[in-house]
């Protein structure tokens, strides 16, 4: 599912604030991850070269081509980004019981918002449905309205079976994460970018913090240096 998850982000083609639509570049860890909190618009990592120092940088797309929109953004230090995952996950070590139960708030949150019609009680409906179409159709009444009701069904078993699986995903990864946190035994103190394709979905870059979200729900903001 993680592969799958992986697959559909990289093909994904997401437009900007301004409507220009952007695909996938590049098989780094913070691709598609970095966002401008000024503009909206994502960053994109690049080799800088100032002044004779090289280093890899990330930069608000607004700041490197014309969106048609004016930004501030500051350029960010791809090292300063690896320091903001690590003071994150170190974030969730230092008061373990509060996130651990925001997380268990999370995944009742989950199970509520999932709470549709189940996909045997759309079964049990469709096939009441269908003896009757085929009453109607044997003594010619029209029948209309019952075909257009299985197919709606249809399409909300489809749905709902869907529903289910990105519910059941949803619980993992939050379950994963509270196993995380509680067999790590001490702060971490290396980056690992595995951490950040298993637990990140957003870092959003402000002028003087970054406000980093996690999959599982969970959002941390971390001063800037």
């Amino acid at each position: 599912m993680r592969v799958q998850e992986e697959l559909v982000r990289r093909s994904s083609v997401k437009p900007g604030p301004n409507g220009k639509k952007h695909t996938y570049s590049c098989n780094h860890c913070f691709s598609q991850m970095i966002v401008c909190g000024e503009c909206g618009e994502q960053f994109r990592r690049i080799h800088w070269n100032n002044r004779g120092c090289k280093s890899i940088v990330w930069r608000c797309i607004s700041r490197l081509e014309p969106t048609g929109m004016e930004c501030h953004a500051r350029t960010v230090n791809e090292q300063e980004l690896e320091r903001v995952v690590v003071a994150a996950l170190n974030e969730l070590l230092g008061d373990r019981e509060g996130y651990q139960r925001q997380l268990q708030q999370n995944v009742a949150t989950v199970i509520r918002a999932s709470a549709t019609a189940s996909a045997d009680a759309i079964d049990e409906k469709l096939l009441e449905l269908q003896q009757e179409l085929l009453k109607k159709a044997n003594s010619k009444e029209a029948y209309d309205e019952i075909a257009d009701e299985i197919f709606r069904l249809r399409e909300l078993k489809q749905q709902t079976t869907v529903d289910t699986v990105t519910r059941d995903e949803q619980i993992k990864r939050i379950t994963a994460l509270q196993d995380f946190i509680r067999s790590q035994p001490a702060e971490l103190t290396e980056f690992d970018e595995a951490l950040v394709r298993r637990w990140f979905k957003r870092i959003t870059v402000y002028e003087d913090h970054y406000t980093v979200e996690l999959k599982s729900g969970l959002s941390v903001d971390i001063d800037a240096e």
